[in-house]
């Protein structure tokens, strides 16, 4: 038998079309126009693709920006104290202050792309503003932000200025996002009854140790101003050795969700016995709360839906009865109904109900 396209997609709804093992197939049919097409095809392929970020008044907002955050930077103390060890200067969720950071944030084309290639819609959650490298040891984002189901994340990197080889630009590793997503179990550790502090260092030997034995060979992005680079949820990136401390790196990076999704922390997680970190996340394009919802239904109602499933939508109380002897009885006896009996027993039993 043949499967079409469309029928394929439906087949894993819990996947993203870029991350579909059904991706050449169904790529045809997904309706994409041949730069959408593109930028798909790279994705899937490399785990990147770069970008024109479209803004009538970008070249103004990277302005604003660079002047608004430019006086909270002290450039030559973070030279004197800091250039070339740890990470470069980095400005928090500054969207909530600043109105241009927030539009780029909230860019419709960007949505509405990630939108087309992720197959749900996309809302942004999360913003870095750099006016330096952050010769941040390379890494997934994976272990930091992750989706129930998978891989409903990514990062989007905006040049808001040329960047310089000698400026820490940014490094990654094309072809590892096709590598499994790591948990704590994984390496050996929980967070359930720890107090442990958390950081990625400690998934960091097995991440060189995989670049190591697939011979995985580092790219830098060296942008002009106004290109972008998306990087899917478990593509290895990092800053790269800022060798000039006198050159800056103006940039600004966007994570973005996913709808009709979990929303987790994994480094903060121990999923195996049921005890996942969510997190509580907030539309920056819209400014409201996103619910985090489990296939269907929101994660709150779970537990009302497992002490009392819904009854399935061909149930038939008469067959019910019929088929359940014991529980006509006490139906008879006033004790219960059938679907009463259904949700709160008869599911859970394996009852049959036609």
């Amino acid at each position: 038998m043949e499967f079409s396209g469309n029928e394929l997609r439906k087949l894993l709804p819990g996947v993203p079309l870029v991350e579909s093992p059904f991706f050449d197939a169904i790529l045809p049919t997904a309706g994409l126009d041949p730069e959408t097409e593109r930028v798909a095809r790279d994705l899937n392929r490399d785990g990147f693709a770069v970008i024109r970020f479209q803004d009538a008044e970008f070249d103004q907002r990277a302005e604003r920006i660079k002047e608004y955050l430019g006086r909270q930077f002290d450039a030559a103390a973070w030279r004197e104290q800091e250039w070339p060890r740890g990470h470069g200067r980095r400005y928090f969720d500054y969207w909530k202050e600043n109105a241009d950071i927030r539009a780029i944030a909230a860019n419709e084309q960007v949505l509405k792309l990630l939108g087309d290639l992720y197959g749900r819609k996309a809302f942004p959650f999360q913003t870095l503003n750099f006016p330096v490298g952050t010769q941040q040891h390379y890494h997934s984002d994976s272990i930091h932000f992750s989706s129930i189901p998978e891989r409903f994340m990514c990062g989007v990197w905006l040049a808001l200025e040329d960047i310089h080889e000698d400026a820490g630009p940014l490094v990654y590793y094309p072809g590892s996002h096709r590598w499994p997503i790591i948990y704590n179990d994984q390496i050996g550790t929980r967070i359930t009854g720890t107090t442990d502090t958390r950081d990625q260092s400690m998934y960091e030997p097995y991440w060189r140790a995989m670049v190591e034995t697939s011979n995985l060979k580092p790219q830098h992005f060296l942008p002009k101003k106004g290109e972008a680079l998306i990087w899917m949820a478990n593509l290895l990136h990092g800053g790269a050795r800022q060798n000039d401390p006198y050159r800056s790196r103006w940039s600004q990076v966007t994570h973005y969700f996913f709808a009709d999704c979990c929303y987790t922390t994994p480094m903060l997680s121990d999923y195996s016995v049921g005890r996942p970190f969510v997190r509580e996340m907030i539309d920056i394009a819209s400014g409201a709360p996103v619910p985090n919802i489990y296939v269907d239904v929101p994660l709150a109602d779970l537990d009302y839906l497992a002490k009392n499933p819904r009854p399935p939508t061909d149930f038939d109380s008469e067959r019910y009865l019929a088929l359940n002897p014991d529980v006509a009885a006490a139906v008879a006896q006033g004790k219960t109904s059938a679907i009463e009996h259904f949700r709160h027993w008869g599911a859970k039993e394996g009852r049959r109900y036609r």
